[in-house]
């Protein structure tokens, strides 16, 4: 199955430099492929439903005929959600700065919702982790959104990223969920795929 794996090319639907350093470091044949959707879901959808909605949104973005034959399509999205509210992308430094102070000392929900698909079949799941962050302080909050402008991470930050050092105190999950692709749960899906 391994051997399988390794000889297929996946196609990420991502610009994530993250997602993108993911797959590779895990040995497999990628090549980038996106498209411009709007990232917008219906309002009765709650947590897990976000994010598997988000990446059938972008896998389906994809005709058919662009997947080959011998190819896989991988989509995923990553929310951050604080006492059921969805945590989007900073807008800019001072709503980065509200998004890290409203996370400031309190637990979150980081969701991954993830799409494969290829020309026969698609198949959905989601990977959830916790994160419990400690109190941090306006120098804190200030220096990171300087230093590592986190504008384009849903909660306003990167777990890998100096806040990731300092702020998480535990999580319960996977690391590379909060990241932004549940790489290890990725890997046996695909090799069942």
């Amino acid at each position: 199955m391994l051997k399988d794996l390794l000889q297929k090319k996946i196609i990420l639907a991502s610009g994530s430099p993250r997602r993108q350093f993911l797959l590779k470091d895990l040995g497999l044949n990628i090549e980038i492929k996106t498209k411009d959707i709007e990232e917008v879901f219906p309002d009765d959808l709650k947590g897990k439903e976000i994010a598997i909605f988000l990446a059938e949104l972008k896998a389906n973005a994809f005709d058919i005929t662009e997947i080959p034959e011998d190819s896989v399509l991988v989509a995923a999205d990553t929310i951050v959600c604080l006492d059921d509210e969805v945590l989007q992308k900073p807008k800019g430094f001072e709503d980065a700065q509200r998004i890290l102070k409203r996370l400031s000392g309190k637990k979150h929900e980081v969701i991954s919702g993830v799409c494969i698909r290829s020309k026969t079949k698609m198949k959905s799941f989601y990977a959830s982790t916790k994160v419990y962050f400690k109190e941090l302080s306006q120098e804190e909050i200030d220096h990171y959104i300087q230093t590592y402008q986190p504008y384009d991470k849903a909660g306003a930050y990167g777990i890998q990223e100096w806040i990731g050092y300092v702020a998480i105190e535990k999580i319960e999950g996977s690391f590379y969920n909060v990241m932004g692709l549940p790489i290890q749960k990725l890997y046996e899906e695909l090799l069942m795929f």
